[in-house]
């Protein structure tokens, strides 16, 4: 691909699909995704449990609905996320703008970073609750597989939203030249 504007080729070029999926950050945004849907998918699944002596469902997590409301909304985001910001990275190169492509790339810095953020308190939030849990609470140990599943892929995607952040940083335009950027005396 050509180097142009924040790392797009030249505006109103045809789509290449080929290109487009060579991408890391598009490679990035598709296991991101894909994590998203374990996560959200392992705990809706499987994380809800119920007693022979209680009539309502709980929490795998120690029994906090939060732990898994927490885990099911920020997969269930992190997945619309990705879809939106892929259907941006296919769009981008059609962008003849740089104010409009300096947006998108700002924005995608401010998701990334963001969203690496959530998934981190995410991972910290199930680990914490999933240590907690009291054994007498599942004694046949259902659901735990999908538990752990879910606090994996939430630890897997604070790395990918941040390899994201960082692939996003690299979309400056070539010979870009900012404020605070020294310059030889001659």
């Amino acid at each position: 691909m050509e180097g142009g504007a924040y790392g797009a080729g030249k505006a109103g070029g045809a789509f290449d699909p080929y290109t487009l999926v060579r991408q890391p950050h598009t490679i990035l945004r598709v296991v991101s995704w894909v994590f998203s849907i374990v996560v959200f998918g392992s705990i809706v699944n499987e994380g809800y449990l119920n007693s022979p002596s209680e009539s309502e469902e709980f929490c795998i997590y120690n029994r906090n609905p939060n732990a898994c409301g927490y885990g099911v909304t920020v997969g269930v985001l992190a997945f619309l996320t990705c879809l939106l910001y892929l259907a941006l990275d296919v769009y981008f190169p059609q962008i003849s703008s740089v104010k409009d492509r300096k947006k998108a790339v700002l924005s995608d810095i401010g998701v990334s970073a963001f969203w690496a953020f959530l998934w981190f308190v995410g991972f910290c939030f199930l680990a914490n609750q999933w240590q907690v849990s009291e054994p007498k609470d599942n004694p046949l140990n259902e659901g735990t597989d999908a538990a752990r599943a879910a606090i994996a892929f939430s630890f897997f995607s604070i790395f990918t939203w941040a390899f994201e952040l960082s692939s996003a940083f690299c979309k400056k335009p070539p010979g870009a030249v900012y404020r605070h950027q020294h310059r030889p005396i001659l």
